[in-house]
């Protein structure tokens, strides 16, 4: 066994291993302005960098930025998407998630959890736009977004109150996230006002398995503004929550009602 092991290590091309430890830092949202710190965080020195950096560039799957820096390239997000296409759930999410944008007006996003984290996955703006730094492939720490919120206020329910494995790398007290997330499962829905993005509010709820777990969560996002009439909260909090039924509906994922 421990010679099939050796041979397994052995055939790793260590270029390639480089490349997708800077692609992966990249559609994290990483900055490449800095070779040096960048080569610190992938364990290669500067030149490395430099030469992943273009080779990357030259295979479509980063593009500059104006500002500085990279950002994923289209081929990337082709790839990307046409791999997500294949998963029962983004794909009947990207109707839901349409849906819900031409009714309310506003950004809608399907995420999927990812450890602590979550990750966007779909993405529907309205045609008013909305000036936000979340794209598809962006990656955050669960607590600190709506759909993280709610996907860790289904969790902690289905795992019978627990927060040990959730709150260890919180930036809040493990009593404060408990009581945010038991506020968040009695409601149903996860509301954020400017927690993520200053001006920005959001809410979500989460889709759940046939074994009561989080699989995914619906999100709409908006200027805060919008949400000023109580009124409106509740009609957008309403939506939401019908439209997470519809999406286990159309995935056969069982939902709680």
């Amino acid at each position: 066994m421990a010679e099939d092991n050796d041979t397994s290590t052995n055939a790793l091309v260590t270029p390639v291993i480089r490349g997708l430890r800077l692609l992966e830092y990249i559609a994290q949202g990483g900055n490449t302005q800095n070779l040096s710190e960048v080569g610190r965080l992938i364990d290669v020195n500067r030149v490395t960098v430099m030469r992943l950096l273009a080779t990357l560039e030259h295979e479509g799957m980063i593009e500059k930025l104006p500002g500085g820096g990279h950002q994923v390239g289209l081929r990337y997000l082709t790839m990307s998407a046409t791999a997500l296409a294949g998963h029962d759930l983004v794909a009947a999410g990207r109707r839901v998630v349409r849906d819900l944008c031409q009714t309310l007006g506003l950004a809608a996003y399907l995420s999927l959890p990812d450890g602590q984290d979550i990750v966007y996955v779909v993405r529907e703006m309205p045609p008013a736009g909305l000036v936000s730094l979340i794209t598809i492939g962006s990656r955050v720490a669960a607590h600190r977004a709506a759909p993280g919120q709610a996907i860790l206020a289904a969790r902690r329910a289905a795992d019978g109150g627990g927060v040990s494995r959730l709150a260890s790398s919180a930036d809040i007290s493990p009593e404060k996230l408990a009581a945010q997330l038991d506020d968040i499962a009695r409601s149903g829905v996860a509301w954020s006002h400017s927690g993520l993005e200053q001006g920005i509010s959001a809410c979500a709820a989460a889709v759940l398995g046939p074994d009561g777990q989080p699989v995914a969560a619906l999100s709409v996002a908006g200027p805060s503004a919008r949400f000023d009439d109580p009124s409106v909260q509740a009609q957008v909090g309403q939506k939401i929550m019908q439209s997470v039924r519809q999406l286990s509906s159309i995935s056969n994922i069982s939902s709680v009602q």
